[in-house]
């Protein structure tokens, strides 16, 4: 292990490697509604988070196993600046679609950054406790970005437009780019020579799978049981049964089998599939709902979801104390998800009425349950997989948390747009208004103050109570995004109960040390 000293400044640059990160996902979430509106492409709406989610899970196992190989330094590097160039473009987008593609991009930088940055603190600290008394220099600057984060984005979207919230990413890119190049050391696992040789077919396959899944969840609810959707469904079950075969005999496989064979692990990675899907559906949904549901403006709902977030990390930190001391360290697990579910189901039965500060402790518990879970996820997967898979199981418990926040925020995303917009169909055939039904079917009408000022002008012109419309239209909404937070809830619950299934886990003594490279 290094000295105090190098060990202090290599934390620190991690930890600016992580703000980057949360402060993007942070304040992207709490300024979307707002892109969405100007941009004008609420059916891409779910494919903003997506699109990054799924180019992170395809390079995380990828830049897991470099990073292994041949150190994870250099990818560290290569993914702030591919990162925060990438930023710059999403800044830059005047379409949803150029949007979605730059994220797309965001989403490798993002993946080479959580393939190898998370598995930095083992390797610099090989013993459990002390990792997890390092990682409260993490969960501390993420938690600084997570509190600045909503606000910051609400304070930049309403008053210098939301594109500064992607150049925001800039200094940020900058300070974490000297850190990490100037003090953390080069290192890894074992000592090789020549090339490695990377499975490609693997990553290709994990690509067409997550892809076309992805592309069936959003389009099952738009056009049903269609020829289209049930081929894209096959086309997923087709390879992924094709990458389980070809990873069993291949003998470099970017997902080792032999890992989902053990049973701690394979519980680990199923509840890291389940509390993405959670999490994710929480953090990209709840503004939404603050904004475009209960009226909120962008400051306001950065305000409400600041706690959601900021407990994130006073979690992890509340939890690096208790966890060590307990006889089960499992039991964090449990907590950790009953919190998460409560959370869920408290905005469930939120509405606009409900008082300021109920609505920011239901945001409070979710955070605390989230600060519960995660940060032990990864340190027993790393326990349970030892040193000679650390790498690759830190990068599988990561794609895995991701995958199931893309399958969250694509079903979620689905079922909102599909229940919106049956029920504005519905109040606007009450009132024999259907001629305007493209104009509301769009959520982002509900937040774009001046579009609802001409479209209430219209209604009046015609006869009509835009005003009670308008009304019907955020009740839908409100009642979709409640839907498709019970589903999470659900998730919650499903994955309090799975909990069972991890073997107890003793967070004790150090593990093998890594080789310093010369």
């Amino acid at each position: 292990m290094l000295p105090f000293r190098e060990s202090l400044m290599a934390m620190l640059g991690i930890s600016f490697v992580t703000m980057l990160v949360a402060l993007d996902q942070t304040v992207v979430g709490t300024a979307l509604p707002t892109i969405v509106a100007e941009l004008k492409g609420f059916d891409l709406y779910a494919w903003v988070a997506t699109s990054y989610l799924l180019t992170s899970v395809i390079t995380v196992p990828i830049f897991g196993r470099l990073g292994d190989y041949y150190g994870r330094k250099p990818f560290v590097i290569a993914s702030i600046v591919v990162f925060t160039f990438a930023s710059v473009l999403c800044g830059l987008a005047n379409s949803m679609m150029f949007l979605v593609l730059a994220r797309g991009l965001q989403g490798i930088g993002g993946g080479m950054l959580v393939g190898t940055a998370f598995a930095c603190i083992a390797d610099l600290f090989p013993d459990n406790v002390v990792r997890l008394r390092w990682q409260v220099m993490m969960s501390s600057a993420f938690g600084i970005a997570n509190a600045v984060g909503p606000s910051l984005g609400g304070i930049l979207t309403q008053y210098y437009g939301w594109r500064s919230v992607f150049y925001v990413n800039l200094p940020v890119g900058v300070v974490s780019l000297f850190f990490v190049w100037r003090f953390l050391p080069h290192l890894r696992h074992v000592a090789h020579e020549g090339k490695m040789r990377l499975d490609w077919p693997g990553a290709a396959l994990i690509a067409i799978a997550l892809g076309a899944l992805q592309l069936f969840v959003e389009m099952l609810p738009k056009y049903g049981v269609s020829a289209q959707s049930a081929a894209l469904l096959a086309m997923s079950a087709a390879a992924a049964f094709g990458l389980w075969k070809w990873e069993m005999r291949c003998d470099y496989a970017i997902l080792p089998v032999d890992m989902f064979r053990n049973k701690a692990l394979a519980a680990l990675f199923t509840l890291a599939i389940l509390g993405g899907f959670t999490m994710f559906s929480l953090l990209f949904y709840a503004p939404l709902l603050f904004q475009g549901g209960f009226g909120m403006s962008p400051k306001d709902a950065g305000v409400m979801i600041t706690p959601l977030v900021v407990f994130i990390t006073i979690g992890s930190i509340v939890n690096g104390r208790i966890v060590t001391r307990l006889k089960n360290a499992n039991m964090m697990l449990y907590v950790g998800f009953a919190l998460l579910a409560v959370s869920c189901l408290g905005v469930v039965v939120a509405t606009h009425n409900m008082p300021r500060p109920l609505l920011l402790v239901f945001m409070l518990i979710g955070g605390l349950g989230l600060g519960f879970v995660m940060p032990n996820l990864t340190v027993f997967a790393q326990q349970t997989a030892g040193r000679a898979h650390l790498g690759i199981a830190t990068a599988l418990l990561q794609s895995l948390r991701m995958i199931g926040g893309m399958i969250g925020t694509a079903l979620t995303g689905t079922l909102v747009s599909h229940l919106y917009a049956s029920g504005v169909n519905l109040a606007l055939e009450k009132d024999h208004a259907l001629h305007w039904a493209g104009d509301l079917s769009d959520p982002q009408i509900l937040i774009n103050r001046d579009g609802q000022n001409a479209l209430l002008a219209q209604l009046s012109a015609a006869g009509h109570n835009g005003a009670m419309l308008l009304e019907s239209a955020r009740e839908a909404l409100v009642a979709a995004i409640h839907i498709g937070l019970a589903l999470a809830a659900l998730v919650a619950v499903v994955s309090l109960w799975q909990s069972r299934r991890v073997p107890p886990v003793r967070l004790k003594g150090p593990q093998e040390p890594v080789i310093l490279a010369e």
